[in-house]
Protein backbone atom coordinates (compact mmCIF):
# COMPACT_ATOMS: atom_id res chain seq x y z
CA UNK A 1 0.00 0.00 0.00
CA UNK A 2 1.37 3.65 -1.01
CA UNK A 3 0.88 6.04 1.69
CA UNK A 4 2.69 9.38 2.24
CA UNK A 5 5.81 9.53 4.96
CA UNK A 6 6.36 12.94 6.39
CA UNK A 7 9.72 14.04 8.42
CA UNK A 8 8.99 17.66 9.70
CA UNK A 9 11.39 19.63 11.59
CA UNK A 10 9.44 22.00 13.44
CA UNK A 11 6.74 22.34 15.86
CA UNK A 12 4.16 24.25 13.51
CA UNK A 13 5.53 22.11 10.79
CA UNK A 14 4.62 19.05 12.67
CA UNK A 15 0.79 20.98 13.49
CA UNK A 16 0.26 21.85 9.84
CA UNK A 17 0.62 18.38 9.18
CA UNK A 18 -2.19 16.85 11.69
CA UNK A 19 -4.03 19.21 10.60
CA UNK A 20 -4.07 18.33 7.33
CA UNK A 21 -3.58 14.43 8.23
CA UNK A 22 -5.80 14.28 11.21
CA UNK A 23 -5.72 10.18 10.62
CA UNK A 24 -1.84 9.82 10.04
CA UNK A 25 0.37 7.66 12.54
CA UNK A 26 2.68 9.63 14.71
CA UNK A 27 5.89 7.98 15.54
CA UNK A 28 9.43 8.72 16.86
CA UNK A 29 11.50 5.75 17.90
CA UNK A 30 8.65 3.76 15.76
CA UNK A 31 9.17 0.67 18.07
CA UNK A 32 5.96 -0.43 18.25
CA UNK A 33 4.51 0.95 14.99
CA UNK A 34 6.79 -0.23 12.57
CA UNK A 35 6.42 -3.91 14.11
CA UNK A 36 2.78 -3.44 13.55
CA UNK A 37 3.16 -1.89 9.66
CA UNK A 38 5.62 -5.51 9.33
CA UNK A 39 3.10 -7.40 10.66
CA UNK A 40 -0.22 -6.04 9.13
CA UNK A 41 -1.75 -5.01 11.83
CA UNK A 42 -2.16 -1.26 10.99
CA UNK A 43 -2.75 0.29 7.56
CA UNK A 44 -2.63 4.06 8.33
CA UNK A 45 -3.03 6.51 4.99
CA UNK A 46 -0.46 8.64 6.26
CA UNK A 47 2.78 8.59 8.80
CA UNK A 48 4.20 11.51 9.97
CA UNK A 49 8.03 11.37 11.63
CA UNK A 50 8.90 13.43 14.88
CA UNK A 51 12.70 12.22 15.12
CA UNK A 52 13.45 15.57 14.06
CA UNK A 53 12.15 17.64 15.63
CA UNK A 54 14.20 18.63 18.89
CA UNK A 55 12.46 21.01 20.41
CA UNK A 56 10.18 17.61 21.87
CA UNK A 57 13.18 16.25 23.06
CA UNK A 58 14.56 17.71 26.69
CA UNK A 59 13.96 17.51 30.38
CA UNK A 60 13.60 20.57 32.47
CA UNK A 61 13.39 21.47 36.46
CA UNK A 62 11.63 23.37 37.84
CA UNK A 63 10.98 24.65 40.90
CA UNK A 64 8.08 21.70 42.11
CA UNK A 65 8.48 19.83 38.28
CA UNK A 66 10.42 18.28 35.98
CA UNK A 67 8.92 18.71 32.32
CA UNK A 68 9.81 16.21 29.91
CA UNK A 69 9.19 16.63 25.84
CA UNK A 70 7.63 13.74 24.74
CA UNK A 71 10.33 12.47 22.11
CA UNK A 72 13.02 12.25 24.86
CA UNK A 73 14.56 9.27 24.60
CA UNK A 74 14.29 6.57 27.32
CA UNK A 75 18.10 6.38 27.96
CA UNK A 76 18.10 10.31 28.01
CA UNK A 77 15.63 9.81 31.56
CA UNK A 78 17.89 7.41 32.71
CA UNK A 79 21.09 9.43 32.52
CA UNK A 80 19.06 12.72 33.56
CA UNK A 81 20.51 13.87 36.97
CA UNK A 82 16.86 15.76 38.04
CA UNK A 83 14.61 12.21 37.13
CA UNK A 84 17.46 10.20 39.26
CA UNK A 85 16.92 12.98 42.02
CA UNK A 86 13.24 13.53 41.99
CA UNK A 87 11.62 10.83 39.74
CA UNK A 88 13.65 7.35 41.09
CA UNK A 89 10.44 5.23 40.57
CA UNK A 90 10.02 6.18 37.09
CA UNK A 91 14.27 6.05 36.72
CA UNK A 92 13.77 2.21 37.58
CA UNK A 93 10.44 2.15 35.71
CA UNK A 94 12.49 2.52 32.51
CA UNK A 95 15.26 1.15 33.15
CA UNK A 96 13.73 -2.35 32.85
CA UNK A 97 12.00 -1.25 29.89
CA UNK A 98 13.20 -3.03 26.48
CA UNK A 99 16.57 -3.81 25.59
CA UNK A 100 19.37 -0.67 25.74
CA UNK A 101 18.96 -0.60 22.28
CA UNK A 102 15.16 -0.12 22.61
CA UNK A 103 15.49 2.56 25.28
CA UNK A 104 17.80 3.82 23.05
CA UNK A 105 15.35 4.69 20.61
CA UNK A 106 11.93 4.17 21.84
CA UNK A 107 10.90 8.03 23.94
CA UNK A 108 8.25 8.52 26.63
CA UNK A 109 5.61 9.98 24.79
CA UNK A 110 5.55 6.99 22.32
CA UNK A 111 5.40 4.20 25.44
CA UNK A 112 2.69 6.83 26.64
CA UNK A 113 0.66 6.93 23.33
CA UNK A 114 0.98 3.31 22.70
CA UNK A 115 -1.25 2.97 25.80
CA UNK A 116 -0.54 -0.23 26.16
CA UNK A 117 -1.64 -2.12 29.83
CA UNK A 118 1.81 -3.40 30.05
CA UNK A 119 3.93 0.01 29.64
CA UNK A 120 6.38 0.13 32.30
CA UNK A 121 6.40 3.69 32.35
CA UNK A 122 3.02 4.11 32.81
CA UNK A 123 2.32 2.65 36.37
CA UNK A 124 5.44 5.14 37.96
CA UNK A 125 3.76 8.19 35.98
CA UNK A 126 0.47 7.54 37.09
CA UNK A 127 1.62 7.72 41.02
CA UNK A 128 3.45 10.80 39.96
CA UNK A 129 0.40 12.08 38.82
CA UNK A 130 2.11 13.39 35.73
CA UNK A 131 0.18 16.14 33.20
CA UNK A 132 0.03 16.00 29.74
CA UNK A 133 0.69 18.67 27.37
CA UNK A 134 -1.27 18.72 24.21
CA UNK A 135 -1.34 20.70 21.35
CA UNK A 136 -2.66 21.77 18.07
CA UNK A 137 -2.68 24.10 15.46
CA UNK A 138 -5.17 25.80 17.13
CA UNK A 139 -4.50 25.94 20.62
CA UNK A 140 -3.70 23.69 23.83
CA UNK A 141 -4.91 21.61 26.35
CA UNK A 142 -3.76 19.82 29.47
CA UNK A 143 -5.00 16.19 30.75
CA UNK A 144 -4.36 14.31 33.59
CA UNK A 145 -2.31 10.72 32.28
CA UNK A 146 -5.18 8.82 34.30
CA UNK A 147 -7.78 10.15 32.30
CA UNK A 148 -5.71 10.56 29.14
CA UNK A 149 -5.61 6.46 28.58
CA UNK A 150 -9.26 5.06 27.62
CA UNK A 151 -7.75 1.37 27.33
CA UNK A 152 -5.84 -0.79 25.29
CA UNK A 153 -3.96 1.28 22.17
CA UNK A 154 -7.41 3.54 22.79
CA UNK A 155 -6.38 7.30 24.18
CA UNK A 156 -8.56 10.73 24.44
CA UNK A 157 -5.65 12.43 22.12
CA UNK A 158 -8.18 14.05 19.50
CA UNK A 159 -7.58 14.27 15.86
CA UNK A 160 -4.37 16.74 15.11
CA UNK A 161 -3.38 16.54 18.76
CA UNK A 162 -0.30 16.15 19.68
CA UNK A 163 1.64 15.32 22.71
CA UNK A 164 4.13 18.00 23.46
CA UNK A 165 5.45 17.21 27.03
CA UNK A 166 5.05 15.76 30.34
CA UNK A 167 4.45 18.03 32.99
CA UNK A 168 5.31 16.01 36.27
CA UNK A 169 5.24 17.43 40.34
CA UNK A 170 8.51 16.42 42.14
CA UNK A 171 6.75 13.93 44.68
CA UNK A 172 7.85 16.15 48.19
CA UNK A 173 7.57 14.13 51.48
CA UNK A 174 7.74 10.44 49.81
CA UNK A 175 10.69 8.80 51.09
CA UNK A 176 10.09 5.54 49.69
CA UNK A 177 10.38 4.86 46.03
CA UNK A 178 9.29 1.05 44.25
CA UNK A 179 8.71 -0.12 41.34
CA UNK A 180 8.82 -3.94 40.41
CA UNK A 181 7.51 -6.30 37.52
CA UNK A 182 7.31 -10.10 37.16
CA UNK A 183 7.60 -11.41 33.39
CA UNK A 184 8.60 -14.63 31.81
CA UNK A 185 12.33 -14.33 32.12
CA UNK A 186 15.11 -12.22 33.61
CA UNK A 187 15.29 -9.64 30.62
CA UNK A 188 13.40 -8.09 27.47
CA UNK A 189 10.12 -9.23 29.21
CA UNK A 190 6.63 -8.03 28.59
CA UNK A 191 5.02 -7.23 32.06
CA UNK A 192 2.95 -10.07 33.40
CA UNK A 193 2.42 -7.39 36.64
CA UNK A 194 3.94 -4.62 37.61
CA UNK A 195 3.86 -2.57 40.53
CA UNK A 196 4.46 1.36 41.70
CA UNK A 197 4.62 2.71 44.81
CA UNK A 198 5.24 6.13 46.67
CA UNK A 199 5.55 5.69 50.76
CA UNK A 200 5.65 8.97 52.88
CA UNK A 201 6.94 7.13 56.07
CA UNK A 202 7.36 9.36 59.27
CA UNK A 203 10.28 8.98 61.62
CA UNK A 204 8.67 6.65 63.76
CA UNK A 205 7.79 4.38 60.62
CA UNK A 206 4.41 5.21 60.32
CA UNK A 207 3.18 5.11 56.91
CA UNK A 208 1.35 9.35 56.49
CA UNK A 209 0.53 8.90 52.55
CA UNK A 210 0.64 6.12 49.85
CA UNK A 211 0.15 5.98 46.18
CA UNK A 212 -0.24 2.55 44.63
CA UNK A 213 -0.51 1.12 40.69
CA UNK A 214 -0.42 -1.56 39.32
CA UNK A 215 0.19 -1.99 35.44
CA UNK A 216 -1.04 -5.08 33.25
CA UNK A 217 -3.63 -6.31 35.31
CA UNK A 218 -6.48 -4.21 33.74
CA UNK A 219 -7.56 -2.48 30.68
CA UNK A 220 -5.46 0.53 31.62
CA UNK A 221 -3.42 0.97 35.02
CA UNK A 222 -5.22 -0.17 38.07
CA UNK A 223 -5.19 2.24 41.39
CA UNK A 224 -6.93 1.20 44.70
CA UNK A 225 -7.54 4.28 47.14
CA UNK A 226 -9.08 1.38 49.52
CA UNK A 227 -5.33 -0.19 49.04
CA UNK A 228 -3.68 3.00 49.93
CA UNK A 229 -6.14 3.77 52.84
CA UNK A 230 -5.00 0.42 54.35
CA UNK A 231 -1.39 1.29 54.56
CA UNK A 232 -2.10 5.19 56.36
CA UNK A 233 -1.34 5.36 59.55
CA UNK A 234 -0.40 1.78 60.12
CA UNK A 235 3.41 0.30 59.94
CA UNK A 236 5.21 -1.81 57.49
CA UNK A 237 3.97 -5.52 59.01
CA UNK A 238 2.92 -8.76 57.51
CA UNK A 239 -0.56 -8.05 59.05
CA UNK A 240 -1.12 -4.64 57.29
CA UNK A 241 0.44 -5.64 54.22
CA UNK A 242 -1.77 -8.94 54.14
CA UNK A 243 -4.80 -6.99 54.44
CA UNK A 244 -3.90 -4.43 51.09
CA UNK A 245 -2.88 -7.50 49.23
CA UNK A 246 -6.66 -9.13 49.66
CA UNK A 247 -7.62 -5.32 48.51
CA UNK A 248 -5.25 -4.76 45.54
CA UNK A 249 -6.28 -8.64 44.15
CA UNK A 250 -9.72 -7.69 44.17
CA UNK A 251 -9.16 -4.51 42.64
CA UNK A 252 -7.44 -6.18 39.76
CA UNK A 253 -9.26 -7.00 36.46
CA UNK A 254 -6.58 -9.05 34.61
CA UNK A 255 -7.12 -11.33 31.84
CA UNK A 256 -5.80 -14.59 30.26
CA UNK A 257 -3.24 -14.38 27.95
CA UNK A 258 -0.43 -16.25 26.45
CA UNK A 259 2.07 -15.17 29.29
CA UNK A 260 0.38 -15.64 31.84
CA UNK A 261 -3.52 -16.41 33.47
CA UNK A 262 -5.95 -14.07 34.88
CA UNK A 263 -5.61 -15.68 38.02
CA UNK A 264 -2.02 -15.96 38.26
CA UNK A 265 -1.56 -12.19 37.40
CA UNK A 266 -4.23 -11.41 40.42
CA UNK A 267 -2.23 -13.63 42.81
CA UNK A 268 0.79 -11.41 41.45
CA UNK A 269 -0.80 -8.38 42.64
CA UNK A 270 -1.18 -8.98 45.59
CA UNK A 271 2.29 -10.34 46.38
CA UNK A 272 3.84 -7.65 45.04
CA UNK A 273 2.17 -5.63 47.40
CA UNK A 274 4.04 -7.90 50.30
CA UNK A 275 7.55 -6.65 48.82
CA UNK A 276 6.88 -3.50 50.54
CA UNK A 277 7.78 -5.23 54.16
CA UNK A 278 11.94 -4.91 53.00
CA UNK A 279 11.44 -1.29 54.21
CA UNK A 280 12.13 -1.16 57.52
CA UNK A 281 13.43 2.13 57.90
CA UNK A 282 12.16 5.82 56.72
CA UNK A 283 15.50 6.84 55.10
CA UNK A 284 15.19 3.71 52.42
CA UNK A 285 14.62 4.92 49.14
CA UNK A 286 15.25 1.51 47.51
CA UNK A 287 13.63 1.43 43.97
CA UNK A 288 14.24 -2.06 42.97
CA UNK A 289 12.42 -4.39 40.25
CA UNK A 290 12.46 -8.47 39.83
CA UNK A 291 11.70 -10.09 37.02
Amino acid sequence: MNRNVFLPETLPELLELATHYPDAVLYAGGTDILVQLRAGTIAPPALICLERITALRFIREQKNHLVIGACTRLTDILESSPVAAHLPVLRKAVRVLGSPLIRHTATIGGNICTASPAGDSLPALTILEAVLELHTSEGARRSPLHEFILGPGRTARRPGEILTAIEIPKPAGFNIHHFEKVGQRSALAISIASFAALLHMSDSGVIEDARLAWGSVGPTIVTSKAAENALIGNRLNHDVLTHAAAIARAAVSPIDDIRASALYRRQVSGNLMLRLSDYRHPATTDTRHIL
